[in-house]
């Protein structure tokens, strides 16, 4: 049985790389037609699609999978209509592959040129969100990449049905199917074997999912990977926070989807904020059934908050729980953030544009907001059309990994005869 596991994911491998070369090479028109093609697939299969959904859910909820969790896995109209609405967004954005990205001549006559290419081949493993197999198609289509999906064994319906749309958009603008591709088995060991490489097919591995996931991608990868390993966000309110703004901002933080990895799971407030604020912002997350932990200076405030531990400001909970901590000034709340963070997404609400400035210069995280919700973390609201992740790394590529980001280059010389002495 290991043996023909081995001998169909080298397969699934091998067709890979050879559909990568024919993307690597389609006109700017076809991807779009491919894209195009793949949304409308998606609305006309939107009863398969939710009919396939229904079944991962009532799968999922036998298995006990948490409340969070199966927010990440439904299905319904208005989330395959987005899924069919991203695609075309990506569809209509440039195309990343071909981009002049330097250009110089030297004293000899030779002229450099520092050009986009496509990456080859990417293996992406995610868990729950069947959406991901959409997004994920779409992007490293348009960015000329060919893709092997391995996506979680509780959405694994969703995502075959989701894949037959793609797939379909293939077939119409004339391009192989094997451009992008589903693991085809739930076997654990498949993973392995792609974080391999499948015997060099695979280019970059990107896990998107929970701590567990991508510390093992992490671990047992022997090629590239592009990843963030948790999301532990941060808001803070300074003094001169308007409170409207403050209250707003930190419900829809922390509450408006709790299990994103772009959810603010630390509230941190100055101590010159006025108590009024502080018990206004709690009473609002509580009236939204949020568990609060504080730390003593939040508990002798708010009586009914949990007492906050050393592993609190350390966790992602990905649930309706927010650890809350009283901080002196903008230098310890950047402190706080360098020390306990992960590099992701923190925000600052002032209306002291000297104090928003030291904050996001001063915090080294991949997206630093100032005034607006953590929760804008998200390729599609930059205005990607989608993402395939954000990356909190400093190599290649850094917050939203949208269709630029899944290119690296390569350098054209032109030259008239020149020889080196």
């Amino acid at each position: 049985m290991a043996d023909t596991l081995v001998t169909e994911m080298n397969a699934l491998g091998e067709a890979a790389k050879s559909a990568a070369r024919a993307i690597r090479e389609a006109s700017t028109e076809t991807k779009k037609k491919a894209l195009l093609a793949a949304a409308a697939a998606i609305r006309a299969s939107k009863a398969a699609i939710l009919a396939a959904n229904g079944e991962d859910m009532a799968r999922a909820k036998d298995n006990g999978l948490s409340g969070s969790m199966l927010d990440r896995l439904m299905l319904d109209e208005k989330r395959v209509e987005a899924m069919a609405k991203g695609i075309e967004e990506i569809a209509a954005l440039p195309d990343p592959v071909g981009r002049e990205l330097a250009r110089w001549s030297r004293p000899n006559g030779l002229d450099i040129a520092r050009v986009a290419t496509p990456i080859g081949v990417i293996g992406i493993i995610y868990e729950s969100r069947p959406n991901v197999t959409a997004d994920a198609a779409a992007l490293c289509l348009k960015s000329g990449n060919a893709v092997i999906l391995r996506g979680g064994s509780e959405s694994v319906k969703s995502s075959h049905s989701i894949l037959a749309a793609i797939q379909d958009g293939l077939a119409a603008a004339g391009l192989p199917k094997e451009i992008v591709q589903l693991v085809p088995t739930t076997d654990r060991a498949a993973v392995g074997l792609l974080l391999k490489g499948l015997s060099g097919a695979v280019d970059l591995i990107i896990p998107r999912g929970g701590k567990s996931l991508v510390a093992r991608v992490q671990d047992e990868a022997r090629v590239p990977v592009l990843a963030h390993l948790e999301g532990i966000c941060h808001t803070y309110i300074h003094p001169s926070a308007d409170a409207e703004k403050a209250r707003a901002i930190v419900v829809n933080a922390k509450m408006r989807r709790t299990g994103v990895c772009g959810s603010t799971e630390t509230l941190l407030i100055d101590r010159g904020v006025a108590p009024e604020l502080t018990l206004a912002v709690l009473n609002d997350l509580t009236a939204k059934a949020c568990e609060i932990r504080g730390d003593d200076s939040i508990r002798a405030l708010y009586p009914a908050a949990k007492p906050a531990t050393e592993e609190d400001w350390r966790t992602e909970y990905l649930d309706a729980i927010i650890s809350v901590k009283v901080v002196d000034g903008v230098e310890a709340a950047i402190a706080h953030i360098e020390h306990y963070g992960s590099h992701h997404t923190d925000a600052i609400i002032t209306e002291d544009a000297n104090v928003a400035a030291r904050f996001l210069n001063g915090i080294d995280s991949a997206i630093v907001i100032w005034n607006a919700s953590t929760q804008f973390a998200d390729g599609g609201e930059f205005g990607m059309g989608a993402e395939i992740g954000i990356g909190t790394g400093k190599m290649h590529a850094r917050g939203p990994v949208g269709v630029e980001q899944l290119t690296t280059f390569k350098y054209m010389l032109r030259g008239t005869g020149q020889i080196r002495g």
